[in-house]
């Protein structure tokens, strides 16, 4: 009877919340997470004038907890947005782009990619696998992917080569960037920098003629060409996937952070957010506009790592 309820509270109170905003409430969307914002802190305040941690309390469960709930909520936001996205109660700005700027399924597998590197064993330090284990780990990765182009072919399902591609999608992109980070192997300390360079030499090649390439809807028959927009991608991906690791790392692992407070974590976080919110807007308004087309350059980065 108690797992009814909790999962009933977690449907009300989770759940039930993103339909309404990606749906009926979309109108009011800013309105409804104000409330929501006000709600859970009275609720925190409530909590905390009942418990109080004690001293030497391990701080690390609850931000496991905190990370398990954004991947949670970037799982559930995703599976709402396809399954919504072909009906018209679903609004159209919340879409992909097609070219230049970004709703938020534009976000998702940067999200994705952000969610993976912060639990990922590089991110906790684990003795890294070798290439041979690497294939297995990504198998299904590459078995999903296979099988997409099979299933989307056999029933002549439409899609938008502009996305990925013509054989390529999120699969492959993945599974590639798995096999980079073991190939390369990076200490997780150094992944951070590692990563902003892998970005900004990504976006200088954009900037110097790339960008031209890759929103060019001329395709020549080699297989590069066919699928150039998911193939140049993996770089920024993989740089996003530095970046959240170092994060992860920082946050999990890291000795230097272990006498910090869980109120100094979390406002490290918010002041981090609002940063990348900052550079978001100067990178899209001064260098180049956000593309989802082209990801990802720096800008989609802070847009992405805004979320965490």
């Amino acid at each position: 009877m108690q797992y009814f309820s909790t999962l009933g509270v977690d449907y009300l109170t989770v759940v039930l919340p993103i339909i309404l905003v990606f749906t009926v409430l979309s109108e009011w969307v800013f309105m409804c997470a104000i409330s929501l914002v006000i709600l859970i802190s009275i609720y925190i305040m409530f909590k905390r004038s009942q418990f109080h941690l004690k001293d030497g309390f391990s701080q690390l469960p609850l931000l496991r907890a905190d990370i398990s709930s954004y991947r949670v909520s970037v799982v559930l936001v995703t599976c709402l947005c396809i399954l919504a996205v072909d009906f018209k109660i679903f609004p159209r700005r919340y879409a992909k782009a097609e070219t230049y700027g970004s709703g938020i399924m534009d976000l998702g597998v940067g999200s994705f990619v952000v969610a993976n590197a912060l639990v990922s064993r590089q991110a906790r330090n684990i003795a890294s696998m070798s290439f041979k284990a690497v294939l297995c780990s990504i198998s299904p990765l590459l078995s999903l992917g296979f099988a997409r182009i099979i299933s989307t072919w056999g029933v002549d399902y439409q899609v938008h080569v502009g996305e990925y591609g013509v054989h390529w999608n999120f699969f492959f992109t993945l599974a590639a960037v798995s096999i980079l980070t073991s190939v390369v192997r990076i200490h997780p300390k150094h992944c951070g920098l590692v990563g902003l360079l892998i970005l900004a030499g990504y976006q200088i090649w954009l900037s110097s003629g790339l960008n031209e390439y890759l929103i060019s809807h001329k395709r020549s028959a080699d297989i590069i060409t066919q699928n150039k927009e998911g193939i140049y991608s993996i770089l920024g991906y993989w740089g996003m996937f530095l970046i959240g690791v170092s994060l992860g790392f920082y946050l999990f692992v890291d000795t230097s952070s272990k006498g910090k407070n869980r109120n100094t974590q979390v406002m490290q976080i918010w002041v981090l957010a609002a940063s990348f919110w900052i550079l978001a807007i100067i990178f899209d308004s001064y260098i180049e506009r956000v593309s989802r087309r082209m990801r990802t350059y720096i800008g989609l980065l802070f847009n992405n790592m805004n979320f965490i």
